[in-house]
């Protein structure tokens, strides 16, 4: 296994965690540095993605690397029955850096176990999406100013979606309260609360999206209902709108409460949420271009100052 890999939030330790944040600032204040010259980086997406496929290409030549890859698995010989492993071996003569998202979990964590070069975990099915989570600290550090005892309320898809998983599984360092908000068919999965519990992390799971709750929270954490993860498109249509935020339902929350969304949204999120100054989701999208050039250099070894 390539040891520099990030294929997991928990394949990083609380300081590596924080030196990567630190990081992520000092390229939003500077994010045009030759870091990568000579450098080639594969970005591998056998899924859909716009935001991540396109923040990491933008890393990547921000910081003069040079890109190849695929953004459609259709177009490539995996289509022709090709298996991963020969995909991620022939890839790494190419390149000095994989970057993957897969439809199935655990993809990444295979794919790190024989790449002779680091692979970034770009999102595998349900299960971990390490970079989205990276770029999430940061907004919440930047926007609260600090990680520390905040109560964060995650609303909508708890089930399939990943960025809440690698999200709840990095917080456990700081000290969070959880609100989980989700119909019973999306609930948290158990693995996740039971991880909450070994750890002494405090949570709340409620099917109702109540002002009680967003009141005392810090953090709200909006979830895409993800059609593409249900087999049962009957369950889909029952539960999809289920959670909508609107702006009155801000009147009386905490100042320094932000909205955040991995995105896209569907309609979880009304528009005339947008022009509220406690949106903070396109910001988010924004910073994920900063926590990812920090990532790309902390795997491969390169210091920044």
């Amino acid at each position: 296994m390539n040891s520099d890999s990030l294929v997991s939030i928990n394949d990083l330790t609380k300081e590596e965690i924080l030196e990567l944040v630190d990081k992520t600032r000092m390229f939003e204040e500077n994010p045009n540095r030759k870091l990568l010259e000579g450098k080639v980086i594969a970005t591998l997406f056998f899924e859909p993605s716009t935001r991540t496929r396109l923040s990491f290409e933008t890393a990547v030549n921000r910081l003069g690397g040079r890109v190849i890859g695929f953004s459609d698995a259709a177009t490539t010989s995996s289509s022709k029955g090709e298996s991963l492993k020969d995909t991620i071996m022939m890839v790494s003569n190419y390149a000095d850096l994989i970057i993957m998202r897969h439809h199935l979990e655990g993809a990444a964590r295979y794919a790190s176990e024989f790449s002779p070069v680091p692979i970034i975990n770009a999102g595998d099915g349900a299960n971990q999406h390490p970079s989205q989570t990276m770029l999430d600290l940061y907004s919440i550090k930047k926007t609260q100013g600090t990680l520390e005892n905040l109560t964060i309320s995650m609303v909508g898809d708890l089930k399939y979606g990943r960025t809440v998983h690698s999200l709840l599984m990095a917080m456990y360092y700081f000290h969070p309260v959880f609100n989980f908000i989700s119909s019973d068919e999306l609930k948290m999965p158990l693995e996740y609360k039971v991880f909450c519990d070994e750890h002494n992390i405090e949570y709340h799971e409620y099917t109702d999206f109540s002002q009680e709750v967003i009141d005392k929270t810090d953090i709200l954490y909006m979830t895409r209902v993800q059609r593409e993860r249900f087999t049962d498109l009957m369950e889909y249509e029952r539960v999809k709108n289920l959670y909508q935020l609107r702006n009155s339902m801000l009147d009386s929350s905490k100042p320094n409460l932000k909205v955040l969304h991995p995105l896209p949204r569907v309609n979880e999120i009304a528009y005339d949420v947008d022009d509220n100054p406690k949106a903070y989701y396109f910001q988010q999208a924004q910073n994920g271009l900063y926590a990812r050039e920090a990532i790309i250099c902390k795997v491969l070894g390169i210091d920044v100052k």
